[in-house]
């Protein structure tokens, strides 16, 4: 449940219609203010993580738009509301990218697939990625770009979901709905109509004019480069602001979409895969207006894994490994742990000395 201040007043995303417990909170505007003394993100998620382990002096249980009506929105706003963020170990991860300096945090479709322990391949639902989507979203101020693969069945229901749960653009792409990595040679298209009125759709069904929606195509490789850039085009005047062109092989061919679209564009920087990887300077050189890097930290994250995990299985032990890990006291520092203490002084009570 992701909470904003608006004009002074709180408002709550009714992304959830369910109760939470306020710490001996009275009222919306009194939550406003304690959370913001503290620094915090103001995030009722994080109120109902704590009541759970006991953390609650009040127990003032409160419908989230109910609240935010008692606070002064209108329905208008209350359904206008924007939150934006990461998940599970995207979730810390997301919190990361925007403490050293990234612009925004970006899901990827084929990091949720291999997250859920599948390939690439369109078998993950809306279900699956919203969900973790909105979780993303939820701890980090930055703006978030969601991979929708190819629409879920139904794009008008897969944009609303998006929209409520605070994310701030999504991407579609051309290929039929049995996709695959844009990468992997093979892939199969859908027709430009096709993909047209899934634009047209996408853009239809959503709220608010600043949700972004962004073609993706995969004709490159398929068509060729020049029925690529048609198909692009024709993308752009189906109401798609941002265009998204994979797997272009080098600079010319950045260059080359770049002189012939008028849009926004996006590039990709995936390692292992058809493009060369260029420098993001470079490729803001170019006329790029954003870059992705959409699975660098898993496979940074699952390498170091996958090797403590082999030593641990072949010494018995982890001691020549925590020079490699993350400390208990950076951990802590990167979740915020010691400002909870501005909802109780329990929270954190104790030292982290000798944890580094």
């Amino acid at each position: 449940m992701a909470v904003v201040l608006v004009g002074g007043a709180l408002r709550v995303h009714p992304a959830e219609q369910t109760n939470v417990a306020l710490l001996g909170i009275k009222s919306a505007n009194e939550l406003a203010k304690v959370m913001a003394a503290a620094g915090l993100a103001l995030n009722l998620g994080a109120l109902r993580a704590l009541a759970t382990v006991g953390i609650q002096a009040g127990h003032m249980k409160l419908h989230a738009r109910n609240m935010a009506v008692s606070a002064g929105a209108t329905d208008e706003e209350v359904d206008a509301v924007v939150s934006l963020a990461h998940s599970s170990g995207e979730r810390i991860t997301a919190k990361l990218i925007e403490e050293i300096g990234y612009d925004a945090v970006y899901v990827s479709g084929g990091v949720m697939s291999n997250d859920l322990g599948y390939p690439d391949i369109g078998l993950t639902t809306l279900e699956d990625v919203s969900k973790r989507s909105k979780q993303i979203a939820r701890v980090t101020n930055l703006p978030t770009i969601v991979d929708i693969d190819t629409g879920f069945k139904s794009c008008k229901k897969t944009i609303i979901t998006f929209e409520k749960f605070g994310v701030t653009a999504v991407h579609i792409e051309d290929q039929v709905e049995r996709k695959r990595c844009g990468h992997l040679d093979n892939k199969e298209l859908i027709s430009v109509k096709k993909m047209v009125k899934k634009i047209e759709e996408c853009v239809k069904a959503r709220k608010d004019k600043n949700f972004k929606i962004i073609a993706r195509s995969d004709a490159k490789s398929v068509e060729g480069i020049d029925k690529m850039i048609d198909r692009c085009k024709e993308y752009i005047d189906a109401g798609a602001e941002i265009v998204f062109p994979e797997a272009l092989k080098d600079k010319d061919e950045f260059e080359k979409v770049r002189k012939s679209l008028s849009s926004y564009l996006l590039a990709n920087m995936t390692e292992f895969g058809k493009s060369d990887l260029l420098d993001y300077k470079e490729l803001e050189n170019l006329g790029y207006n954003i870059v992705i890097y959409p699975v660098t930290t898993q496979r940074l994250a699952m390498k170091s894994v996958e090797e403590g995990l082999k030593k641990i299985f072949e010494e018995g032990h982890q001691k020549n490994l925590i020079d490699k890990m993350q400390t208990r006291s950076r951990l802590y520092d990167l979740v915020d742990y010691e400002k909870y203490n501005a909802l109780d002084k329990k929270i954190y009570n104790f030292s982290t000395d000798g944890h580094d």
